[in-house]
């Protein structure tokens, strides 16, 4: 089971997110951007309590600016979920770890209804 984000590159983008049996919580990040490395913590924390529900992974747009532009990232950091492939929503504005957890959860409820 997954504990930690997983790494995303072009290689692993297509078995790893589009690909998910399960919902993909999608980190764009860089290590330029302060508020980048608060979500990193948060999700690193959020990533072991929902081992099996939903997958967490990360891109650095500055090692991989193909997948930023694959999914239309303007701005980081950047959070997106996507289910089967297809991005559901984006969180863009500024989120607290509290915030963050309560998105996921009602996500994660809408997944299961």
């Amino acid at each position: 089971m997954q504990t930690l984000p997983l790494d995303i590159t072009q290689e692993t983008v297509e078995t790893a997110v589009l690909q998910s049996p399960l919902p993909v919580l999608l980190d764009f990040w860089a290590e330029w951007c302060p508020p980048c490395h608060m979500v990193s913590q948060w999700l690193a924390r959020l990533a072991p309590d929902y081992a099996g529900q939903l997958v967490v992974a990360k891109v650095d747009v500055t090692e991989d600016q193909t997948i930023a532009e694959q999914f239309d990232v303007q701005s980081l950091p950047a959070l997106l979920w996507l289910e089967n492939g297809i991005v559901l929503h984006r969180q863009l504005d500024e989120i607290n770890e509290g915030g963050l957890r309560q998105w996921v959860n009602r996500l994660l409820n809408k997944h299961e209804e």
